[in-house]
């Protein structure tokens, strides 16, 4: 049985990295660091869970994840986003399915990764 892909979209190499194997047991794993690199991937897959930052460079994650929400592809993909910026995370934690402010722990993003995997969206 294949794994479930999630996709980590992180501009920060050693988050990135932290993210990926933190997953890798339990998914099966494509990392970007660029928001546009990410926009075309988007285009070409639809991933079961989506590790978001919202600060990317040349294309936000803000955008990226209304680009997930209005792709009726994506319409059961799970997004986790995560952010350092308080103010931003309670103003998109409506369109995420969880906001994780960072610091992450990387058990709790596991954990968390792991309940959304075993309870996909209907």
């Amino acid at each position: 049985m294949t794994k479930p892909l999630a996709l980590v979209i992180e501009d920060n190499d050693k988050l990135s990295q932290i993210f990926s194997l933190t997953l890798q047991t339990e998914f099966e794993i494509e990392a970007i660091t660029d928001g546009k690199a990410a926009l075309k991937r988007l285009g070409e897959i639809v991933p079961d869970l989506i590790i978001l930052d919202l600060h990317l460079p040349n294309v936000s994650g803000h955008e990226l994840l209304k680009y997930v929400r209005a792709d009726a592809r994506m319409a059961k993909t799970r997004v986790i986003l995560t952010t350092a910026d308080e103010r931003q995370s309670e103003a998109l934690q409506d369109l995420a399915d969880i906001v994780l402010l960072k610091p992450i722990s990387p058990v709790q993003l596991r954990e968390l990764a792991t309940r959304m995997k075993d309870n996909p969206r209907a």
